[in-house]
């Protein structure tokens, strides 16, 4: 028979409480410029003691890597880093002060939550390309295409000129772009509006010798100049009559559907610019000061409200938003540091890639920035998220610098991504009465100095949507 009794045990444990305040920076640290605007604009509303700043002084910016700062915020973000959460990252917003008088909104309902209800034309571009491409430059290249587009859905950006800017093969793009021009709605990313009429008479099966030539004088058209054009297209007047009711049914602005919600171009966060040689060259880093917000504590208006609190309760209130106060602006100042830091690290780790272009991307990992920085990785995957850097090159989400490596037998080391761009530049160039076999691939990347396995390449060729062989020579043969 047991013995059931209670004593009393006394025992020592060290845990991590995140601290309202600590899971405010955490947060702050997420959000990218334009959701950090929102928020600031409700702490602005609720504390009398924070006014916004004018952004006539930016941030400063960074020539070279920064030092690493080591205040209080810099350490309570890595003891968090190095401890499980006790708290859910999706969960609300926790109060700011102990005594509950200041608190950021559910977050369930900040910025990002309530557009998903409202899905953008380039939400929905974005989802197709995500489905259409793997390869994290078509992927890059793709949504660069779909902010270039006008307010009708066409991109008239010259290709050429693009595909120098972004340092890839003018075959790439317009690989990509052919891709593209099958999304929805029909007729986006047309170059102009008889290819946008083309790409929708094509879906229907309606463009045929004489529509097409209809659409190469689309002028006359526009002209009423009838009877000229139906001798272009070597059709009677009656037979043109019932090809312009085709055109009439299409639809020459195929983003209309989407009314206001037009496609918003990515903003950068940060900004990068190219030093001149005569200062010693490199790049400039510095964040977006359009989009920032900045923040003051507005110490004259608190010293002259206490002169007048007598009440222990007004007095305690001031105190609270005093605190919050400042405590949000050196949040907002380490906020600020930790993405120039992340930011300048990547740039240096990537220069091959802003001085060459897209081929030239180095395999790199999260940690490694966080190795060279002295952050904890999770902070580095913060940065990075949801966060755009604007370049000589185009916008791209910070994120896109960072790929997997595979490892030569000499300890060379190469991003995943360069080698599925290299297996898709064989493949397009390949001579159509010897198509490579994934063997043959791999005995050209092993002189290239590219150590790879044969299923390694089957594998990232059917991520890129590459046939394989038989499929390729059948395909190229009817060419």
């Amino acid at each position: 028979m047991s013995n059931i009794s209670q004593k009393l045990d006394l025992r020592q444990s060290q845990n991590l409480v995140m601290t309202p305040q600590l899971q405010q920076a955490i947060k702050l640290l997420q959000l990218n410029n334009i959701e950090l605007n929102e928020v600031i604009e409700e702490e602005l509303e609720k504390n009398p003691l924070l006014e916004k700043a004018e952004n006539d002084q930016d941030e400063q910016p960074v020539d070279n890597q920064p030092e690493t700062e080591k205040d209080n915020i810099d350490q309570t973000f890595d003891n968090a880093n190095n401890t499980e959460p006790d708290f859910d990252p999706g969960s609300k917003m926790a109060e700011i002060s102990s005594g509950g008088n200041s608190k950021f909104e559910d977050y369930e309902n900040s910025f990002e939550n309530r557009m998903e209800s409202e899905k953008t034309l380039r939400d929905h571009l974005t989802e197709q390309l995500h489905m259409a491409c793997s390869d994290a430059r078509d992927l890059a290249i793709g949504e660069l295409l779909i902010d270039r587009l006008d307010e009708s859905g066409y991109l008239r950006e010259d290709i050429t000129a693009l595909a120098e800017r972004l340092g890839c093969s003018h075959e790439r793009l317009e690989n990509l772009l052919r891709i593209m021009k099958g999304f929805e709605p029909t007729g986006v990313f047309a170059s102009d509006l008889a290819d946008c009429l083309a790409i929708q008479l094509h879906e229907r099966g309606q463009l045929d010798e004489q529509m097409q030539a209809l659409l190469d004088n689309i002028n006359l058209l526009a002209e009423y100049d009838h009877k000229k054009l139906a001798e272009i297209c070597g059709v009677n007047e009656t037979y043109l009559k019932d090809m312009i009711v085709e055109i009439q049914a299409l639809n020459p602005k195929p983003v209309s559907d989407y009314d206001h919600l037009v496609v918003q171009t990515a903003i950068p966060d940060v900004l990068m610019k190219r030093l001149p040689k005569n200062v010693g060259g490199g790049w400039r880093v510095e964040l977006n000061s359009e989009t920032l917000p900045r923040v003051l504590v507005n110490n004259e208006y608190y010293t002259e409200v206490s002169k007048t609190a007598t009440q222990k309760k007004d007095k305690e209130y001031l105190s609270t938003q005093l605190g919050n106060a400042n405590w949000l602006v050196k949040a907002m100042d380490q906020r600020a540091q930790t993405i120039l830091k992340v930011a300048a690290e990547i740039i240096e780790q990537q220069d091959a890639f802003f001085n060459y272009g897209i081929e030239f991307l180095r395999p790199l990992k999260l940690v490694d920035i966080a190795e060279e920085i002295e952050m904890h990785e999770s902070t580095v995957s913060r940065v990075t998220t949801n966060k755009y850097i604007g370049t000589p090159r185009g916008i791209f989400e910070l994120k896109f610098f960072f790929s997997t490596a595979l490892i030569s037998e000499d300890g060379t080391s190469h991003s995943s991504e360069s080698i599925k761009a290299r297996i898709k530049t064989l493949t397009d160039e390949e001579d159509p009465k010897k198509i490579l076999s994934d063997d043959k691939i791999v005995d050209i990347l092993k002189s290239e100095g590219i150590d790879i396995a044969r299923r390694t390449v089957a594998k990232y060729r059917e991520a890129l949507h590459i046939g394989s062989s038989v499929q390729r020579r059948k395909q190229k043969k009817n060419l």
